[in-house]
């Protein structure tokens, strides 16, 4: 296949495999688009729902990496991963509602779709976003009178967010989070996989597996 030269590309970095790299281009810039529309900023409370998924693991690297301090919303299971990616917290979602502490976060990721506007108002600061990864039909057309906003919509593939993120893998800034690779005969397998919402990180295929 044939790819202009200003579409969303970039080097792949030396030391990083076919695989690794495979799961940059979804999650990675999913991540940082949302981060970038919201505008986030050094010292900002952040939390990510669903901080242990393919959006979601670059979301808490990403975070740390412009400066918030990061929340990540996880099973147990995933708790010492998402500490590992820059959480300074991780909450159980199994064990503890973060909706309903009393906290207050500038920016709320939901990469799950179980966390829509008027769940997340009670822990949004006054000026804070909602940045719905994947979101509920009601807040596509919601419009916050307060102060606070709804960041959603497809991201954008831009390649200067790749070759972004290409530099900080390449820097060990941040890095790939793959659960499982498999032939691509086995693809029924995968999205099966995929769809029983145990993964961590990217599921890749591979031709040459």
């Amino acid at each position: 296949k044939l790819v202009r030269e200003n579409e969303c590309v970039a080097l792949m970095p030396p030391d990083l495999s076919f695989e690794d790299a495979a799961g940059v281009p979804f999650g990675g810039v999913t991540a940082l688009d949302f981060l970038n529309r919201a505008g986030i900023k050094r010292g900002q409370k952040v939390l990510i729902n669903g901080a242990s998924g393919c959006v979601g693991a670059y979301a808490v690297q990403l975070a740390k990496h412009f400066g918030a301090e990061v929340t990540g919303v996880c099973s147990a299971g995933n708790a010492e991963l998402v500490r590992s990616l820059g959480a300074s917290r991780v909450i159980d979602y199994a064990t503890t509602d973060f909706a309903a502490e009393p906290a207050a976060y500038d920016l709320v990721m939901d990469t799950v779709g179980n966390a829509p506007f008027a769940r997340c108002a009670p822990v949004l600061a006054p000026t804070g976003a909602l940045l719905t990864v994947l979101g509920v039909p009601e807040d596509m057309f919601r419009r916050p009178k307060d102060g606070r906003r709804i960041v959603g919509g497809t991201s954008a593939e831009r390649p200067e967010d790749l070759r972004l993120l290409a530099d900080l893998l390449a820097a060990g800034t941040i890095r790939p989070v793959i659960d499982r690779v498999y032939p691509l005969d086995d693809i029924r397998e995968a999205y099966a996989y995929v769809d029983s919402g145990r993964k961590r990180g990217a599921v890749v295929l591979s031709i040459s597996h």
